[in-house]
C-alpha cells in the first residue's frame, strides 16, 4: 500500500506540474489546445493548462535588435557603398505574429533583413553619395520605417526605427576620391605657394628699393658731417698757428718725428740740413 500512495503521488505532482506555468514581464504567452489558438497571455504570473491537451508558446515581448551583414548598394550615379545598418521591432501582436511565422523568430528576422535591403535599395538607388552620406540620411531612414510598417503590419511586428549605421565607399570609389581630393588639395597648394612667391618678390623689391635709399641717405649724411668736421678742423688749425707760429710748426714737427721713428728697425736717410731737422739743428732756417 505504501507504495501504491508514492506512485499516486508522484502522478499527482506530474498532473500539477504540467498544468501550471509562468509568464514573466518579458513575455508575451500563447495557449494552445491542439495546436489551435485558445488564449494570449501578457499579463506576468502563474497560469493554468490543461495537462496533455493544452501547450504554451512564448516569446519576448521586449524591443529587439536586428543587425544584418553591410550591404553593397548602387547610388543614383552608379558609384558602390557598402551599408551597415540595423532594425529595432517587436512584437505587437502574439496571435497574429504566431500565425504569420508559425513562432519562429528567425523567420521574421529573415523576411523583416529581406524587406529592409529592398528599401535601402530603393532609396540609394535615387539618391548620389553626398545626399546618402549627409543630405538626406534621416529621411532615408524614415522612408524605409514606413515602407517596413506597412509591409509587416500582417506580421504583428511594430517597426521602432531603422537606422545607418554607416556608409562606407567601396575601395574603387575610395581611390577616386582620394585621387580627386589629392588633385584638388594639390592645386591649392600650387595656388598658395604662386601667391607667396608673388608677395615675397614684392616685398623683396620693396626692401631692396628701401635699403638703397637709406645707404644713399646715409652716405649724403655721413659725408655731410664729413665735410663740417673737417672744415671744422681745418679752422682749429689754422686759428692754432695764428696765434704762435713757431710753437704749432715745433708742434707739429714732433709728430711728424714721432710717426716717423715709432718702430727702431726703420732707417732714412736723409740731408741734415733739410726742413725735417730744423729743430734739431738750429742754423738750420
Amino acid at each position: 500500500m505504501p507504495k501504491i500512495y508514492i506512485v499516486i503521488v508522484a502522478v499527482v505532482l506530474l498532473v500539477l506540474g504540467s498544468s501550471l506555468y509562468t509568464v514573466s514581464e518579458t513575455q508575451v504567452a500563447i495557449k494552445l489546445r491542439l495546436g489551435e489558438i485558445v488564449a494570449v497571455e501578457d499579463a506576468p504570473g502563474l497560469k493554468f493548462k490543461m495537462p496533455f491537451v493544452n501547450n504554451v508558446v512564448k516569446f519576448d515581448n521586449r524591443i529587439q535588435t536586428l543587425d544584418t551583414p553591410p550591404e553593397r548598394f548602387l547610388t543614383g550615379e552608379k558609384k558602390n557603398v557598402i551599408v551597415d545598418s540595423f532594425v529595432k521591432w517587436r512584437i505587437s501582436d502574439a496571435e497574429q505574429f504566431y500565425k504569420a511565422t508559425g513562432g519562429i523568430v528567425t523567420r521574421a528576422n529573415n523576411r523583416l533583413a529581406q524587406i529592409i535591403k529592398n528599401g535601402l535599395k530603393s532609396e540609394f538607388s535615387k539618391r548620389t553619395i553626398s545626399d546618402v552620406v549627409s543630405g538626406e540620411r534621416a529621411e532615408i531612414m524614415s522612408n524605409i520605417v514606413e515602407m517596413a510598417r506597412a509591409d509587416f503590419s500582417e506580421f504583428g511586428i511594430d517597426i521602432i526605427d531603422v537606422r545607418i549605421k554607416r556608409i562606407d565607399l567601396s575601395q574603387e570609389v575610395s581611390n577616386s576620391v582620394y585621387r580627386r581630393m589629392r588633385a584638388e588639395r594639390q592645386r591649392v597648394a600650387k595656388e598658395f605657394r604662386s601667391k607667396g612667391a608673388q608677395e615675397a618678390e614684392v616685398i623683396r623689391a620693396a626692401a631692396d628699393r628701401e635699403r638703397t635709399v637709406i645707404l644713399a641717405n646715409a652716405y649724403r649724411d655721413s659725408e655731410k658731417i664729413r665735410g663740417e668736421g673737417d672744415a671744422t678742423s681745418a679752422n682749429n688749425y689754422a686759428q692754432a698757428y695764428n696765434q704762435n707760429t713757431d710753437f704749432y710748426s715745433f708742434y707739429r714737427s714732433l709728430e711728424s718725428y714721432k710717426k716717423s721713428f715709432s718702430n727702431q728697425s726703420d732707417i732714412m736717410v736723409l740731408n741734415p740740413n733739410t726742413e725735417f731737422f730744423r729743430h734739431f739743428n738750429p742754423e738750420v732756417k
